[in-house]
């Protein structure tokens, strides 16, 4: 009999309900009966897996003590500059909204340290994992499970009179829309739009927690019909069926955003979405090994092929049908699941196997 291991999760929220959690770490715990718990100061684990919520200034020091550290790495802080004024106010806020316990003026040094001591690190892209890798020998590349949160797939690719685009994600990144919301004017002025955009309502503007404020106040002007629905798993997947094509548009002059992973994009892919990107590495990537067309590099192209993904029928149905194959192929949940196994067990640590619910 495999002995139990004790197991401390540092979350994102105390509830496991960020997404951060429960299409992460805690999804793979609850499909593989491992036990775990809220990590509590002072206790004993053989394991401690941190998300980007942990207090970094004080792990990164952590004793080797015996106790395993994971750090789930989602975003590509290391692929941002140092020595911004951004960079250096980041440590700083994350410090006035008590995530850190210690005020830090170089918050990307502090990512490096933690990798440094971290017996794993888990990313979200082979890009992510080659600027980790001369930090940690051991690390895994992990995107985030949505089998849950499907509950239907589009089957009606007709467009009526109107063209219903739709957005899902989180309220402070709808500053990526600046970069096509004139081409979706351009585009509604000949064929009229509707965008539908599932978030928050309410967001932090302190490291997305603090500072509460209204999402709307962040999509104006974007289109005459947008339309903003608070994000429920119960809800997401009729929105975004209901609609006709979905995009992805991001900043890719921002270091960060353009070095997200394609999270986003199979998620949309699950729903059997049509789905059209900004031209990223991760998406570009993607496309290529869908053989599907659906990255724009500049407005020109957005313009372009939403246009073309508008007038036809057929391409929205191909492009939703690719999407399907490729997850498939490469992003069953079991497969994700094996990915948090192969993680453990080169910690010399092997999970429960007595579940392997879906």
């Amino acid at each position: 009999m495999t002995p139990r291991i004790r197991v401390g999760y540092v979350p994102y929220s105390a509830d496991l309900s960020a997404p951060g959690d429960r299409r992460r770490f805690a999804y793979y715990a609850r499909h593989r009966d491992l036990d775990f718990e809220v990590h509590r100061p002072g206790q004993r684990y053989d394991l401690v897996v941190l998300s980007a919520r942990a207090d970094l200034s004080t792990w990164r020091r952590a004793p080797r003590d015996g106790t395993k550290i994971v750090f789930d790495l989602i975003d590509s802080y290391l692929a941002t500059p140092r020595d911004t004024t951004h960079a250096r106010l980041r440590g700083l806020a994350k410090f006035a909204a008590r995530e850190l316990r210690r005020p830090v003026l170089d918050y990307h040094g502090v990512i490096e340290d933690m990798c440094q001591r971290a017996d794993a690190v888990v990313c979200s892209t082979p890009e992510q994992r080659a600027g980790i890798s001369s930090l940690n020998p051991n690390v895994h590349v992990i995107l985030d499970i949505h089998a849950e949160e499907v509950t239907s797939v589009k089957s009606d690719f007709a467009i009526g009179p109107i063209v219903h685009l739709v957005w899902e994600g989180l309220p402070y990144t709808l500053d990526d829309f600046d970069a096509v919301a004139p081409t979706l004017q351009s585009i509604d002025a000949d064929q009229p739009l509707a965008l539908h955009l599932v978030t928050d309502l309410h967001y932090g503007r302190l490291v997305g927690r603090h500072l509460r404020a209204e999402t709307a106040k962040l999509i104006r002007g974007i289109l005459p019909r947008t339309y903003l629905y608070q994000w429920s798993e119960h809800l997401l997947g009729p929105i975004v069926t209901a609609c006709d094509i979905a995009i992805v548009p991001l900043d890719v002059k921002d270091p960060l955003a353009r070095a997200k992973p394609e999270n986003k994009l199979l998620l949309l892919w699950r729903f059997g979405m049509p789905v059209l990107t900004s031209a990223t590495p991760a998406y570009d990537r993607v496309a290529g090994e869908a053989s599907v067309e659906l990255t724009c590099k500049d407005p020109a192209e957005w313009d372009r092929k939403l246009r073309a993904m508008i007038a036809d029928q057929g391409l929205r149905e191909h492009s939703a049908h690719a999407g399907r194959r490729y997850l498939a192929d490469h992003h069953d949940p079991a497969q994700s699941l094996a990915r948090w196994d192969a993680l453990l067990e080169s910690l010399s640590m092997v999970a429960p196997r007595s579940s392997n619910r879906r």
